[in-house]
């Protein structure tokens, strides 16, 4: 499951909302720790699945001038007819501010045992995505050029408030075996308020009532060339201008599982780059 993407989000408009609207939005996002509750949306029986219990932590620090580190930690309890089983999996990345490198670092637990670790860096040249892995096997891979996931995010921002509501692009997160170059299809619906009623707002805090825009996102294999192109998973999402999400559901097409807002904490903006 590529988890980690769900952070990871890419010419409407004139050159000059172009060149505007992303550096923009690296300036709004928020340095932050969220705290979502996991459970089982929906299960076909072909799964096996009949209960889903988790929490995920989120952690973004950094700017446009040092960089941007992400911890992610996913802990699931995930029931089947036969048996119950732990997964916990544990990511670090750290993404250069000019989106030209990319470091990322995996591991997985189950059932409180290590179960894999996948290590790695990867960077743009002007022939396309360098990815060399260090784990768990030493490999060299060329991929098609493409994007890191705060790059993603930062497009998405800009495109949605530039009122685009349709796009593709593609992204490389070094997630499962750090392989592949995802493409992405997303819808960005109308920018709405936070109602009062929103179950997620108290977790909000000061940005209760801040508006969002519903982001839909489908994950597609550039490998796959034949046949019907169907994605290989879906993410929907309330997205918030500085980059916070909420209301999360994780489609996987035999299962699916909801994320919901828990806890929200803030950290210091980050100080402007020195000239």
């Amino acid at each position: 499951m590529r988890l980690s993407c769900l952070f990871a989000l890419v010419l409407a408009g004139s050159s000059a909302a172009f060149a505007v609207a992303p550096a923009q939005a690296a300036m709004a996002l928020a340095p932050h720790r969220a705290v979502y509750d996991l459970t089982l949306d929906s299960a076909t029986d072909r799964s096996g699945i009949t209960g889903i219990k988790g929490r995920m932590v989120y952690e973004f620090n950094g700017s446009a001038c040092e960089g941007y580190t992400v911890k992610f930690r996913f802990v699931t309890r995930i029931d089947t007819r036969e048996v119950s089983r732990l997964t916990d999996q544990q990511t670090t990345t750290f993404e250069e501010g000019d989106g030209k490198s990319f470091s990322f670092v995996t591991k997985s637990f189950v059932d409180q045992n290590p179960d894999r670790e996948v290590k790695g860096t990867a960077r743009l040249d002007g022939s396309g995505l360098k990815v060399e892995i260090d784990k768990p096997e030493p490999n060299s891979l060329d991929l098609a050029a493409t994007q890191f996931p705060t790059q993603h995010l930062i497009e998405l921002i800009g495109k949605a408030l530039r009122g685009d509501t349709f796009y593709e692009t593609t992204l490389f997160d070094g997630s499962e075996d750090a392989d592949k170059v995802m493409t992405t299809t997303v819808i960005i619906g109308k920018h709405e308020a936070t109602e009062t009623t929103d179950p997620e707002r108290p977790a909000m805090k000061t940005l209760g009532g801040d508006a969002y825009w519903p982001v839909d996102i489908a994950y597609f294999d550039l490998a796959t060339e034949e046949g019907e192109e169907l994605p290989e998973y879906r993410i929907s999402f309330k997205l918030h201008e500085n980059g916070v999400t909420r209301d999360l559901v994780m489609d996987y097409g035999d299962f699916s599982m909801t994320g919901k807002l828990v806890d929200l904490s803030l950290f210091d903006a980050p100080k402007p780059c020195s000239q």
